[in-house]
């Protein structure tokens, strides 16, 4: 009996701490920066900026000198032949001798060095390749800002679900407490039915939300893992306080930041594309410059027509070449024209993209500072109206149980506290939400 409880006792410990070492913790900045490695689109970023690079040396690569080597083998199956006047051989005037010149096999390897001299395509690859590996850069920019911002929403949207938890189950534990006592005063005939059934009413609806908000919570849960780049179902819990961390989030200076356009993100990928266009226009222009290439070669030859390169006593005839070759583009009928020009054209569009671009972002970086503005003076606003509206409640309370106040002064003081209970945790996941938004447009990244 010892024995079996011991083992008992050790299959617990051991479940118990499978749980623990399989549950994960996470304070926000630990949860961004678990994100910005694990994160399945944060983890395509940098394959792209991998990528890139082999882009780029492939590229490089492409006017280094290339080596390649060739075996042929032939086998005349009906060996082709020629027509010889037939006085050669002692045949009548006029006719002809059929002879097969050659073996019927033969074999060859070759070897050939090719190498540029001089390509204008090729020069202006090298500068677009540089480009490309920078678009990719920005890119991975662009994406850790929107993962980060995606984070801290996920975040925020576990903590909110939480709390109204919290409060919801405050508020129906005294409800239940105002029903129970309110039940007792209306069985000694000292209150009426009515009174009994406001308060069941209300205190259905909050249970109703409780039920509606736990749902939320395990899918707000579910996004924060997919998120950050764990399983769904992932057990994980959140060492964040909301309203700590909205106290943080609050940052007047933030405000007055400076608004450089030419350092954000999305400027930068404009700027990107257009470079990319000027480099498109470049192409096409060196399309109408000669090329100059240069290669030389070895081989060695056999023939036989028997299979006997294999045998040591085999003949091998060798030769080598080498030569320059000279390509000037002259008439394309007007095509390499219409490509410049279609080129110049698109670059044209990218100069006023990059500028619109930049107005678009100076009215962004206003907007997302007047709601980040916004945020926090609500804040302010809703925390007041709480303290009120908790006062009224309680003051309501207590005189509809000295029966001066109706139940429906109770009900209708009641409901005003619930909805500022909501509306304050919705002012706290605000002021987190727009700061991460205004961080991400002015690419000023704090830590939280």
């Amino acid at each position: 009996m010892k024995k079996q409880f011991i083992l008992i006792l050790s299959i617990f410990y051991t479940l118990v701490s499978f749980s623990q070492e399989n549950n994960q913790s996470f304070t926000l900045q630990e949860a961004i920066d678990y994100a910005l490695e694990n994160n399945r689109t944060a983890k395509n970023a940098n394959r792209d900026i991998d990528a890139a690079k082999q882009q780029k040396w492939e590229t490089t690569a492409s006017g280094l000198p290339q080596i390649n080597a060739a075996v042929d083998y032939q086998n005349w199956l009906k060996q082709q032949v020629s027509l010889l006047p037939g006085e050669l051989a002692g045949e009548a005037p006029g006719t002809f001798v059929a002879i097969p010149f050659g073996t019927k096999q033969s074999m060859s390897a070759t070897a050939t060095l090719t190498q540029k001299l001089f390509d204008g395509s090729y020069l202006v690859g090298l500068q677009s390749a540089k480009v490309y590996l920078e678009i990719s850069k920005n890119a991975k920019i662009k994406t850790d800002l929107e993962v980060r911002k995606a984070v801290i929403n996920a975040y925020g949207n576990v903590l909110l679900a939480e709390e109204s938890i919290a409060i919801l189950n405050r508020n129906i534990a005294v409800l239940e407490k105002n029903l129970e006592e309110i039940t007792k005063i209306y069985e000694n005939g000292l209150e009426e039915e009515e009174s009994v059934e406001q308060l069941k009413i209300t205190l259905s609806g909050v249970k109703s939300q409780l039920n509606n908000t736990e749902r939320l919570q395990k899918l707000a849960y579910q996004m924060f893992n997919l998120t950050i780049g764990l399983d769904v179902e992932a057990s994980t819990t959140l060492s964040d306080n909301l309203e700590v961390l909205t106290i943080k989030n609050v940052s007047l200076e933030l405000l007055s930041a400076e608004e450089n356009v030419e350092n954000t993100i999305d400027y930068k990928i404009a700027e990107n594309d257009k470079v990319s266009k000027e480099l498109l226009l470049k192409l096409e222009k060196s399309k109408s410059l000669p090329t100059l290439n240069t290669f030389i070669n070895g081989g060695y030859t056999a023939n036989s027509d028997k299979f006997t390169f294999t045998n040591s006593d085999q003949k091998w005839f060798g030769s080598s070449l080498f030569g320059v070759s000279l390509n000037i583009p002259i008439f394309s009928s007007g095509m390499r024209s219409a490509s410049t020009q279609r080129a110049r054209i698109n670059l044209e569009k990218s100069l006023d993209d990059l500028t619109e671009t930049q107005q678009k972002i100076k009215l962004q970086i206003a907007s997302v500072k007047s709601d980040y503005q916004f945020a926090i003076e609500d804040y302010e606003n809703k925390k007041e109206n709480l303290n009120l509206a908790e006062r009224i409640e309680k003051k309501n309370q207590t005189k509809f149980f000295e029966g001066i106040a109706s139940s429906f002064d109770l009900r209708q003081a009641q409901t005003q506290l619930y909805s500022a209970q909501q509306e304050l945790l919705q002012t706290m996941l605000d002021v987190i939400n727009t700061k991460a938004e205004l961080e991400t447009v002015l690419n000023e990244i704090s830590k939280n």
